[in-house]
């Protein structure tokens, strides 16, 4: 089961996400995507929490509302970092994860926990069983399709260019052709040939 909950207005359309136990934990940290944030309350038992940000966006990008959702205890540090950072090894209890980089790694603090935001939080509350594997692999699948559109328009491309250059190149060669000091001119002929009547009265 994996709850989500979106965010508030004022913070961006976003969604909110974190799994029932660890075992589902287990499935996010798997399966989880580029755009995917994970907070976690640090030095406490607590759940995994992730926020999905939109395409093209970083870590940079959450804003101090988006953050200021994490506050359902009071005085506690929050450490987040990208999906992509979560380290996982076979020594790791289940739902348990390290960093690969803990230069990635932030914290917030949130003093005091507000009644409102948890309350709307949970208002916005919906309950899942989804299919992670598949989900991922169906980003992985378009993604993929993607790539391939965008390199088959880049030969295109960069065919296009090819034979433009081509005939570029063909139409400087028959200027070069046409320059005047290299042809060679009806007049020029005759000054240099036999009219038709002088070469039949040789033959005669």
């Amino acid at each position: 089961m994996v709850f989500y909950f979106k965010a508030r207005p004022e913070a961006g359309d976003y969604t909110i996400f974190m799994g029932l136990d660890k075992h589902e934990n287990e499935e996010l940290i798997k399966f989880g995507f580029p755009e995917d944030i994970w907070f976690h309350v640090d030095k406490m038992s607590s759940a995994h929490v992730y926020v999905r940000l939109h395409k093209g966006q970083t870590i940079d990008n959450i804003s101090e509302a988006l953050l200021e959702d994490w506050n359902k205890v009071n005085n506690i540090d929050v450490v987040y970092t990208p999906w992509q950072n979560l380290k996982k090894t076979a020594s790791m209890d289940v739902g348990q994860v390290g960093f690969h980089n803990s230069k990635m790694v932030r914290t917030v603090r949130v003093e005091k926990r507000i009644n409102e935001v948890v309350n709307r939080l949970n208002r916005t509350k919906v309950e899942r069983k989804p299919d992670l594997k598949a989900e991922r692999e169906a980003v992985n699948a378009a993604e993929r399709a993607e790539r391939k559109l965008q390199l088959r328009d880049k030969k295109r491309r960069e065919e296009i260019d090819r034979l433009e250059k081509e005939k570029q190149a063909d139409v400087r060669s028959y200027k070069n052709l046409m320059v005047a000091d290299k042809m060679t001119s009806n007049k020029d002929i005759a000054s240099t040939h036999k009219s038709l009547q002088e070469m039949e009265e040789d033959f005669m």
